[in-house]
């Protein structure tokens, strides 16, 4: 093998040992449910309320020992729609799900409809309470779909009571409204805002704890780019028309604003706005220019969920022709190709990145799904189609553009990444031989060629 294309490899084989800087913790073939009986399920599938196959996780959410996941009334059969994972339960890694907060809550109820109908995405924010963002509709896939309006339904994590359900005016809902995504702005408990994204009428409705009451915000940023709206995964290309997607809150500033980072789904572009301009409907109308777009992410990167970790200040975002995970510094000025960093890529495992979160323990979490496939085309039962991930924030941003080492620390951290690579590239080289021997003369190729990389 010649000397550059060995060097070649070796840079390669790093690379891609740095993009899988996250450790799958679950992973299902098929959801199932944690029925109250072995009658009951089978009662479930005997009249249609439980489809294995109709079942699709779509958002995930941390706190305390749950992991929640969200599993949206797409298609008929599905029993609950919230649900969550003991994660002190170590006894599988394909744990069945417990619907949230009962099985009543997404039973119908007199008035023809469930407590919860469908929600795609939550947050659990500091004060002990889960914001679930209800879409309101039954069979998006489906001839006949149910509408309902969507609602903000607000539970006491401690209690698992319902604190409050907020039904969207009727004057913020449109024909193809489809709200998918939600951020909330927390740091004073009686005066949370969150966020809401209008996916499929472009808008962000913002409402007030305090007020108990909601206002529609607009803005072209929010609309889809008709040169970003072809999409290929796995062999299946389709075209969406997705707008503002992805939100992800910053921490507040002195004087307790945050900014908040958006794109549609169907753009390779963020943007970003202070909340002060999104708080009072009137000011942000009068603040047209308030709304930055930061730059792009290049081509085919189309990016749907999107987090910002408030400690670091790093933004994860999907990627999600790429099949991949990546990250931005909120601190860096430019919003560059350059500037951004992989934390994870598979055309297997992660295929369809869906949701992403930091919990309040610091670590990275990622749901992947393959909703592509799911959608357009049909699961294979005896795959593994649905994943999640996790690792501490440090370790998933470690060796990338995201990093926030000091420059001190980072020759220390590359010599150590090194030497755990290299064994690996060692025994691939040369599997017969002992990985010592390549060890040494491979980390000081590598280490040049990350030295002429930076």
């Amino acid at each position: 093998m010649g000397g550059i294309k060995y060097l070649v490899l070796l840079h390669l084989v790093y690379i891609s040992t740095c993009m899988e800087q996250l450790d799958i913790i679950y992973e299902w073939k098929q959801l199932d449910f944690e029925f109250q009986t072995p009658e009951a399920r089978q009662q479930a599938i005997d009249s249609g309320t439980f489809i294995p196959e109709n079942n699709m996780p779509m958002g995930l959410e941390i706190y305390g020992d749950k992991l929640f996941i969200t599993v949206p009334r797409w298609r008929k059969g599905v029993p609950a729609s919230l649900t969550y994972v003991n994660l002190k339960d170590n006894s599988t890694k394909s744990p069945k799900l417990i619907p949230y907060p009962s099985w009543a809550a997404h039973s119908m109820g007199s008035d023809g409809k469930p407590e919860i109908v469908s929600p795609f995405r939550i947050r659990a924010d500091r004060c002990d309470r889960l914001w679930v963002l209800d879409n309101g509709k039954i069979g998006n896939l489906e001839a006949n779909t149910t509408k309902f309006l969507p609602s903000l339904i607000i539970y006491d994590l401690k209690t698992d009571n319902l604190l409050r359900k907020y039904v969207f005016p009727e004057d913020h809902v449109k024909e193809d409204s489809g709200f998918a995504n939600i951020a909330v702005e927390d740091m004073d408990c009686d005066k949370t805002y969150a966020y809401a994204g209008d996916v499929g009428k472009p808008g962000i409705v913002v409402y007030s704890w305090e007020k108990n009451e909601s206002w529609r915000i607009t803005h072209h940023y929010f609309h889809p780019d008709p040169l970003a709206c072809d999409f290929s995964v796995k062999g299946h290309n389709f075209s969406w028309t997705d707008a503002i997607f992805g939100l992800g809150l910053s921490a507040p500033n002195a004087d307790n604003f945050s900014t908040l980072y958006f794109h549609p789904m169907a753009s390779y572009n963020e943007f970003a706005v202070s909340t002060e301009y999104l708080r009072n409907q009137s000011v942000a109308d009068a603040n047209f220019n308030a709304f930055k777009m930061l730059g792009s992410r290049g081509p085919n990167a189309q990016s749907s969920a999107s987090f910002v970790d408030p400690k670091t200040g790093v933004l994860f975002y999907s990627l999600v022709n790429l099949n991949a995970v990546a990250c931005w510094r909120t601190t860096n000025k430019e919003y560059l190709m350059k500037n951004q960093g992989r934390i994870y890529m598979d055309d297997e495992k992660m295929i369809y990145p869906t949701d992403i979160k930091v919990d309040y323990d610091e670590n990275l979490w990622v749901l992947s799904n393959r909703m592509p496939i799911w959608m357009y085309s049909h699961l294979d039962p005896n795959e593994v189609n649905f994943r999640v991930f996790s690792a501490p924030v440090l370790n998933a941003i470690s060796h990338t553009a995201c990093d926030v080492t000091p420059r001190s620390d980072i020759l220390t951290k590359y010599v150590n990444k090194l030497k755990n690579v290299t064994s690996k590239i060692a025994a691939k080289i040369n599997p017969n031989s002992g990985a010592s021997s390549l060890q040494f003369p491979l980390i000081g190729l590598l280490s040049s060629i990350l030295l002429l990389s930076v």
